[in-house]
């Protein structure tokens, strides 16, 4: 097989991966779902495709995406939150699979969600059992499960925490609000810098057939991280009235590829 990874879904996160992948001397085919980022793409050095997953099939020329791929990156969110029409997830991921069965690709990393564990209470790892209860979480599931129990892939799942970096910090939406509940609950939050990071590492070190949870080991209160993430930024800090009255989440790794092999390059505090 070829040293050539691909990314579908080259946005907030897929987009420098894709990059740093590069710079890491790998080939790199990235899809994108708008033909205006095409030319982009290729302009830093990714072989780009317009490909659009929809319900009811594939648009593009996902074979050739797939014709010389050693690994494949799949980071394509859900997008069932919000107002407007929606699709089904998880019957994109079908199609999806079933044309990676018919290609050469036999190992997968998934990008999924902490969202999986719904309202688990107190320490959540990697053996505490799923239990969503939002649309994307359930979806992410089914996602996960037909992928890795294919004995034909061998797949990575990773659950990522809630994703900051570049425009991107919950502080925002945050910013000014009143009577917030669940100040004392810890945060589980991971920068893009360590999500880029701790992909590479598992391609570098053909880390395949695994469950990971990411996020960042330190873990402050939301009010107190989120107030000092407010005066960092000059906005009015969100006001916590009380908890939530029960254990609050904290999700953390048990996994000893997190634990030994790969170094948190990013504080969040």
């Amino acid at each position: 097989m070829s040293n050539k990874i691909g990314v579908i879904g080259c946005g907030w996160l897929g987009l420098p991966l894709a990059e740093s992948l590069i710079e890491q001397d790998y080939e790199v085919n990235g899809t994108s779902t708008s033909e205006d980022k095409l030319a982009m793409l290729k302009e830093k050095g990714i072989v780009p495709f317009h490909i659009l997953l929809s319900e009811d099939g594939i648009h593009g020329n996902i074979d050739e995406f797939l014709s010389s791929l050693s690994i494949l990156v799949i980071n394509i969110p859900p997008k069932l939150r919000g107002k407007g029409p929606k699709e089904s997830y998880i019957a994109k991921i079908r199609l999806l699979h079933k044309v990676i069965k018919k290609s050469r690709v036999r190992k997968i990393i998934f990008a999924s969600s902490t969202a999986v564990y719904g309202d688990a209470e107190g320490v959540v790892t990697e053996q505490t059992e799923p239990k969503p209860n939002t649309e994307s979480g359930i979806q992410l599931l089914q996602c996960e499960e037909l992928l890795k129990n294919d004995p034909e892939l061998q797949t990575t799942i990773i659950r990522f925490g809630g994703l900051i970096g570049p425009n991107r910090h919950p502080v925002t939406m945050l910013s000014g609000r009143e009577n917030l509940t669940g100040g004392d609950a810890p945060i589980n939050l991971i920068h893009l810098d360590d999500c880029i990071g701790i992909i590479r590492t598992i391609i570098e070190r053909q880390h395949f057939n695994d469950v990971l949870n990411a996020v960042y080991p330190a873990h402050p209160t939301k009010k107190e991280y989120y107030t000092k993430e407010a005066l960092k930024r000059g906005i009015a800090a969100p006001q916590y009235t009380s908890t939530s009255g029960k254990t609050d989440k904290l999700i953390t790794f048990c996994s000893p590829f997190l634990i030994n092999k790969f170094k948190f390059l990013t504080t969040i505090n």
